[in-house]
């Protein structure tokens, strides 16, 4: 498998996201916010769980770059992470994209 090409503005994140992979995505998440990009897409395609410790990185990430004016989205929720979003009512909060390239498209 080729590794995925990096691109600005992009965070690709895999596997599960849990407490204790949280705060590690807080930091690169804030890293990226900190330069205040006009949109932010979280590549999710490589997650497998995600828990209420994640959500919240992501709900706060979203919030900080609606602050200054910018788009965050989320892009390639898997069939076992999407109910996740769905029970939080999470998928009418965030803007939810099938895949990295339909998310940069929008801007």
């Amino acid at each position: 498998m080729t590794p995925p090409i990096e691109r600005p503005n992009v965070l690709p994140l895999e596997g599960e996201i849990d407490l204790h992979v949280s705060p590690r995505i807080a930091a690169s998440l804030n890293a990226l916010i900190k330069e205040k990009p006009t949109q932010l897409v979280v590549d999710l395609s490589q997650v497998s769980y995600i828990d209420s410790s994640g959500l919240a990185v992501l709900i706060e990430g979203m919030q900080n770059v609606n602050g200054y004016g910018g788009l965050f989205a989320l892009a390639g929720l898997q069939e076992g992470v999407r109910p996740i979003f769905e029970i939080a009512r999470l998928d009418q909060v965030f803007r939810i994209f099938p895949d990295v390239d339909a998310a940069l498209a929008v801007a």
